[in-house]
């Protein structure tokens, strides 16, 4: 059990993270994902605490409202995190010219 709360936490922090990053209220996230208005704030409020856990598709249709890639919202680490909605900003072929780079240098090391 908790293991199962520490991830909630991580999935509830980067959440609140990213959503006062953007200036979004909890409601706005929920209406923006289909949520009733009258439970929005709520629903995302115990998702962000780690009350409740975001079944995954909840939690991809929340990662896309926030504009961050899924993995981004289970990513334990703050450092990868912040890569990772970086290279989520890029277009593809910026993405894909990026990753062969990366990969390029570091197999050159």
């Amino acid at each position: 059990m908790q293991n199962k709360q520490a991830h909630s936490s991580i999935v509830g922090r980067r959440m609140r993270e990213r959503r006062e990053a953007l200036g979004l209220a909890q409601e706005k996230v929920g209406v923006a994902i289909g949520l009733d208005e009258s439970s929005a704030r709520a629903r995302i409020s115990r998702y962000e605490l780690g009350v409740h856990e975001a079944p995954v598709p909840t939690a991809k249709q929340i990662a896309t409202a926030l504009k961050v890639p899924l993995a981004y919202l289970y990513c334990e680490d703050d450092s990868t995190a912040t890569l990772l909605v970086a290279l989520h900003k890029l277009n593809v072929k910026e993405r894909a010219s990026w990753t062969q780079k990366f990969l390029t240098d570091l197999t050159a090391a």
